[in-house]
């Protein structure tokens, strides 16, 4: 389902309600009636999240345009990945800002010696 989805219900009862969905659906009026019925059956919260997981179900299968769990869920972990690797560049970048020159006297960067002046006294 959606890398949205909360974690409160496990992913077998998702299933279970999408696949439920289908089954009872000529039974009722409408989507919602069904999806009304499997939200009681089930102990769901609300009709809403049967709604939300039977849409993502569509939307994995490719019967609904949209943002797959699987295109989801590596977003969310490029995201991650990128934040750690800001985050560790920063941490570089400052180091390389207060270190000192390189055994032949210079400093590795040409700006450096300029910004050298600006880092903290130890």
């Amino acid at each position: 389902m959606s890398g949205s989805t909360s974690k409160r219900y496990p992913v077998e009862l998702r299933e279970r309600a999408v696949r439920m969905v289908g089954e009872i659906r000529a039974d009722h009026e409408s989507d919602w009636a069904a999806m009304t019925k499997v939200a009681e059956l089930l102990g769901v919260g609300t009709p809403e999240t049967i709604r939300k997981w039977c849409r993502q179900a569509e939307v994995d299968a490719g019967r609904r345009p949209g943002v797959t769990t699987e295109e989801s869920a590596e977003l969310k972990q490029l995201k991650r990945e990128n934040a750690e690797l800001t985050r560790a560049n920063a941490i570089w970048k400052s180091a390389s800002v207060c270190s000192p020159p390189n055994s032949t006297g210079h400093s590795a960067d040409r700006g450096l010696h300029r910004r050298a002046r600006r880092c903290p006294r130890r």
